[in-house]
């Protein structure tokens, strides 16, 4: 334990700013809590693993307070936020996100600590007058893009980046540390160190299902954020990205937001009744899997969590949906998917199509529509359609599109 009459002593001496010298020991504090209890995220995510909130207590002569933390855990964050604080106040919250995981905690922090002032982008503070009911702006100011904040020690840079994921959303930047505090880039499922050296599996399934949509957005963050000197990245979710892992996570993010391979392999995705789809699908895979792909991965649209078969459509940079006829259309959990592929802005690849009806085949033609909405997506030939079940002759069909596949 130090001695910090040494160091009073030691200070008056070299007339040294005692304060100064303790709060640059520890100019970061990590104040998030996890909520390992949480099954769905955005009430729709599956969280093997829980989700954590971060927020951190930036120190020099004031203090500043990034971001709160979802209402489930309001008092232990407050608990957490207590001691660091050890008797002093805060002079700063910075609202990041007002995304409730993030703002949640701002009327009861408001409560705990009247005289902080709160600063947010203006359309944070619109947002948070929407989220909270009744609550007083007065000891709030916005902040824009450039704008600086002087700590005595640390200087905060607020860089706006709007739809990543949210449109109110600021990063900032810590010149004399080097920190990037994200908002929600770089952000990934679990809690806070789960899987600490796998940060890119969950990270990757984040990206597609939160931001996946956002891809021009997040290349102008990134733009912005590769003029600084970033030796450590603190996101909002997830682990803190310093070393080989943030220059991981900014490669990684480079070819996500860009819509580009990451990976050479072909989705197999199956939508099927009693399983004839789904044995036509298996034997596609085992003959793309013959021509050399990195990767074959097959998915059960109406088993497997969507949000991972979402992951790898994008990951990878060609895909065969396999579809049983339903009603006159596509069986909903197909459906499902290319909506959500929709959605999430799904683009420049290439796909396959095999149909399965008994009298009247069409998915191929309904899922083409949907597809044909998606920017350069390319439908490649042929298009294979079977009857009920997969049968010999059908095979010479299934040798072709793997070859188109291949090219």
């Amino acid at each position: 334990m130090r001695d910090w009459r040494f160091f009073s002593i030691f200070a008056a001496k070299f007339n040294i700013n005692l304060f100064k010298y303790i709060i640059s020991m520890k100019p970061v504090t990590y104040i998030g809590c996890d909520d390992a209890e949480l099954d769905l995220f955005e009430s729709q995510y599956e969280l093997p693993e829980g989700m954590c909130y971060n927020s951190y207590l930036l120190a020099g002569e004031k203090i500043a307070i990034m971001d709160s933390v979802d209402p489930r855990k309001t008092d232990e964050w407050l608990e957490k936020l207590a001691a660091a604080l050890e008797g002093r106040k805060p002079d700063y919250l910075i609202v990041q996100h007002m995304e409730p995981d993030h703002s949640g905690s701002i009327r009861a922090f408001r409560e705990a600590y009247p005289q902080t002032e709160i600063l947010a982008s203006e359309k944070a503070l619109l947002f948070m007058q929407q989220f909270n009911e009744g609550i007083s702006m007065e000891g709030t100011r916005a902040i824009h893009e450039g704008d600086e904040l002087d700590l005595g020690g640390l200087t905060l840079r607020f860089i706006a980046a709007p739809f990543v994921h949210w449109p109110e959303v600021m990063m900032t930047y810590v010149k004399e540390v080097k920190t990037l505090f994200s908002a929600d880039g770089f952000g990934k499922f679990g809690v806070y160190d789960a899987d600490p050296d796998d940060w890119a599996c969950e990270a990757r399934r984040y990206y597609f299902n939160i931001c996946g949509k956002y891809g021009v957005q997040v290349q102008k963050a990134l733009d912005k954020v590769k003029e600084l000197e970033v030796d450590t990245i603190c996101p909002l979710h997830g682990p803190v990205l310093e070393g080989e892992k943030r220059e991981e996570a900014m490669r990684l993010y480079t070819i996500w937001s860009a819509y580009d391979v990451e990976t050479n392999g072909v989705l197999v995705a199956h939508a099927s009744i009693h399983g004839n789809t789904a044995a036509a699908a298996n034997l596609l895979a085992e003959m793309l899997r013959a021509r050399g792909f990195e990767k074959v991965a097959v998915a059960d649209l109406c088993r497997d969590d969507m949000a991972e078969v979402i992951e790898d459509a994008f990951r990878m940079g060609r895909m065969v949906c396999c579809c049983a006829t339903y009603d006159g259309d596509i069986f909903p959990p197909m459906h499902t998917f290319l909506w959500k592929l929709q959605l999430k802005g799904y683009r420049d690849r290439k796909v396959g199509l095999l149909e399965n009806g008994t009298w009247a085949p069409v998915a191929a033609r309904k899922m083409r529509e949907i597809i044909s909405t998606m920017k350069d997506v390319e439908i490649v030939e042929p298009v294979v359609s079977i009857k009920s079940s997969l049968h010999d002759a059908d095979i010479d069909q299934l040798e072709a599109l793997a070859n188109a596949i291949s090219k």
